[in-house]
C-alpha cells in the first residue's frame, strides 16, 4: 500500500515562526535523515542555530573532514596474500566495522556514501578483493557531496565496477553490454528514459579496452589494442568515441533526463519514498544543472527547504537496518561506549547484517529496495532482537548511561509520566497520537515500584533500580511500529 505524500511546503528556505517552530522534533528529523541521528546534547546545541546555518555546517563538515586512514592492505594484490580466503574475509570484516565507526563520527558524509553505494552498486562477492573494495568505497566517500559527473566518470574505471559489470570482458573482439546498459538504466538516466538498445550497443563498443583480469585481486589495466576504434553513434552523435566521450555525451545530450532521474532518487531517499512532488524535483534538477552537476548545492537546497521540514514528511520512511542500529547509538549519546570496544562494534556490524543489510553486498545491481521491503515476518523479529541486544548490553554493562539518558531528556524529573513522555517523544519521530499509548508506556516504566512512592515523591532516578526501568521502557519503545520509522 502506497502512502500519499501530503507535504505542501516549497523549496523556499524554512524560516521558523510561532506556528511552525524550530524544535527538537525538527532537529532530530534533520539529523536522522541527513545523518544517523545525534545525541541529546547535540540536539540541544543545534536549537540555538538557524536551520539554514545548521544545514550548511553539517554539509561543510561532511565535505571537509579527512577520510579515515588507509588500511595496510589498501593496495594489495593477489601476490601479497599467504592465505587468500582467510585474510580477505578478515579484511572485509575489518573494513565494514571501520565504516560503521565512521557513521558514528561523521554520519552526514557516511549517510550519503551509503546512498551512493546503493546507487552505483557493486557486489563485493563478485570481485572479492579488499583493496578493490577500499578503492570503490573511498571514491564514494570522496565524492559523496561532490560532482556527480566526476563520480560517474571515475566509478566506471574502478576495478570493483569493472569486474562486477563485466567491463574487464568488454573488448573489440567480443563487446559486453552489461556496464553500458546499467550506466543508462540505473546510474544516470533511469529505465527506458532516453536511450535505445542501439545506444547501449554503441556505448559498449566505446567502453572497450579494459582487460587483464585473470583471478581475484589481479591487476586490471587498459589495453589500447583491445579498444574498438571504429565509428559509433550514441544519442545521434557520431564519432570514434571512447570512454571520456561517453560520459560527456550523456551529460550534454541527456542533461535534463540525468538531472530529473537523480533528483527524483534523492527525493525518494530523503523526503518520501512513495510519491514524488514534481515541482520540488524540477527545482532541484534546475539547481543541479545550473551548478554543473555539483551535488552540494542541490542537497543544501533540499535540506534547508520548507518542504523537507514539512510536518507531513517526518516519520514517513522505514529505517534501514543500518539506520536502526547506528542511529540508536547516536541518538542515545552512547558513541564512546560502543566505539571503544572492538567486540561491541563487531556485534553491531553483525546485527546490521542479520536484520537484512549486508553492507557492500546489495542483493543485485538495483541495490536495496528500501522502505517497506526492510520489514517482513522474519526481519521484524530480527529487528526486535537487534534492539534487545542494545538494551541488554546497556542493562548489563552501562547502567549509569541508561539513568543519565533519562535524566538528560527529562531534566532529572521525578514524574514517571513526564520522563516517559520525554523518552518516547525523543525516539519516536511523531511521538504517540493518543494518551492511552503514553499511559501504557508509563506503566511499563513504573514497573513494580509501588504507586505510593510516586505519589509521595519518594521515587527518583537515583534509585538503584532506575536503570532497569529505563531499559524496560527502551525495549517497549523499540518494539513499536512507530520506532521503525524516521
Amino acid at each position: 500500500m502506497l502512502v500519499t505524500n501530503c507535504a505542501t511546503g516549497t523549496l523556499a528556505p524554512y524560516v521558523p515562526d510561532a506556528n511552525n517552530p524550530w524544535d527538537q522534533k525538527k532537529v532530530l528529523h534533520l539529523y536522522r535523515r541527513l545523518g544517523f541521528g545525534a545525541s541529546p546534547q547535540t540536539i540541544e546545541n543545534a536549537l540555538s542555530q538557524t536551520p539554514a546555518t545548521l544545514v550548511d555546517a553539517l554539509i561543510d563538515q561532511a565535505i571537509n573532514t579527512p577520510l579515515p586512514p588507509a588500511p595496510v592492505w589498501a593496495d594489495w594484490d593477489i601476490n601479497d596474500y599467504t592465505d587468500f580466503g582467510q585474510q580477505t574475509q578478515q579484511q572485509l570484516i575489518e573494513w565494514v566495522v571501520s565504516w560503521i565507526r565512521s557513521m558514528l563520527s561523521n554520519g552526514v558524509r557516511e549517510k550519503m556514501t551509503l546512498f551512493w553505494s546503493n546507487h552505483l552498486v557493486t557486489k563485493y562477492e563478485a570481485y572479492a578483493c579488499p583493496s578493490q573494495l577500499y578503492q570503490y568505497h573511498t571514491l564514494l566517500q570522496q565524492h559523496a557531496f561532490g560532482n556527480f559527473k566526476t563520480l560517474v566518470y571515475e566509478m566506471g574505471k574502478t576495478p570493483a565496477m569493472l569486474v562486477f559489470l563485466n567491463g574487464v570482458q568488454n573488448t573489440s573482439l567480443e563487446p559486453n553490454e552489461n556496464y553500458a546498459r546499467e550506466l543508462y538504466e540505473l546510474f544516470t538516466l533511469g529505465q527506458g528514459n532516453g536511450y535505445t538498445q542501439t545506444d547501449i550497443q554503441e556505448t559498449a563498443r566505446a567502453l572497450t579496452g579494459w582487460n587483464g583480469y585473470t583471478t581475484f585481486c589481479s591487476t586490471i589495466s587498459y589495453i589500447p589494442f583491445l579498444h574498438d576504434n571504429g565509428s559509433k553513434t550514441i544519442f545521434g552523435q557520431t564519432g570514434n568515441w571512447g570512454y571520456d566521450d561517453v560520459i560527456d555525451i550523456i551529460f550534454e545530450q541527456r542533461a535534463e533526463q540525468v538531472a530529473q532521474y537523480i533528483c527524483t532518487k534523492l527525493y525518494r531517499q530523503f523526503i518520501h519514498p512513495d510519491e514524488v512532488n514534481q515541482d520540488i524535483v524540477d527545482g532541484l534538477a534546475q539547481t543541479f544543472q545550473a551548478h554543473n552537476w555539483e551535488l552540494a548545492p542541490v542537497l543544501r537546497q533540499l535540506f534547508k527547504s520548507e518542504h523537507f521540514f514539512d510536518e507531513q514528511v517526518i516519520g514517513t520512511i522505514v529505517k534501514s537496518p543500518t539506520d536502526m542500529m547506528v542511529a540508536f547509538i547516536q541518538d542515545s549519546g552512547y558513541n564512546s561506549l560502543y566505539v571503544s570496544s572492538d567486540d561491541i562494534m563487531l556485534s553491531v556490524t553483525y546485527l546490521v547484517y542479520t536484520i537484512g543489510q549486508e553492507l557492500f553486498n546489495p542483493p543485485d545491481v538495483s541495490g536495496w529496495a528500501g522502505n517497506r521491503s526492510w520489514i517482513n515476518g522474519s526481519t521484524l523479529t530480527a529487528r526486535w532482537q537487534g534492539m534487545d541486544y542494545h538494551v541488554y548490553y546497556l542493562f548489563q554493562s552501562q547502567q549509569a548511561a541508561l539513568v543519565n539518558l533519562a535524566k538528560t531528556l527529562s531534566n532529572d524529573s521525578i514524574d514517571p509520566a513526564y520522563i516517559t513522555q520525554k523518552i518516547v517523544d525523543y525516539y519516536l519521530p511523531n511521538g504517540f497520537n493518543n494518551p492511552a499509548s503514553y499511559e501504557q508506556a508509563t506503566a511499563v516504566f513504573k514497573w513494580d515500584v509501588p504507586q505510593n512512592y510516586y505519589d509521595s515523591a519518594g521515587w527518583n532516578l537515583d534509585w538503584d533500580i532506575a536503570y532497569i526501568q529505563v531499559a524496560l521502557l527502551l525495549r517497549h519503545i523499540s518494539r513499536l511500529p512507530e520506532f521503525q520509522l524516521m
